[in-house]
């Protein structure tokens, strides 16, 4: 998956060496080749081509919180014995 990124990366270093050492080139024209061509679009490639990955991390992670709060609820989720939340009063006879 990432061969083709950094191929591409490489291809625009070389454009942007090339933008420098040519006689009517200058070492900022380099940079914003190599930004415009290469870095700029790579990353949003692989932001892009990247969602789906993070969907699904989303997802499990809030199946995790789903699954951890579902076994909270319960009323005996701590292997504690039940017992009434007010005790029982006596009434006189």
């Amino acid at each position: 998956m990432y061969i083709v990124p950094i191929a591409w990366l490489y291809v625009t270093m070389m454009m942007a060496v090339a933008e420098a050492n040519s006689p009517s080139g200058t070492l900022l024209g380099a940079v914003i080749t190599f930004l415009l061509y290469g870095a700029g679009p790579i990353a949003l490639v692989m932001y892009v081509m990247g969602t789906p990955a993070r969907r699904r991390a989303i997802k499990a992670r809030e199946a995790a919180e789903h699954a951890l709060s579902d076994v909270s609820n319960q009323p005996d989720a701590g292997g504690h014995t039940a017992a009434d939340p007010v005790a029982p009063v006596r009434e006189k006879p």
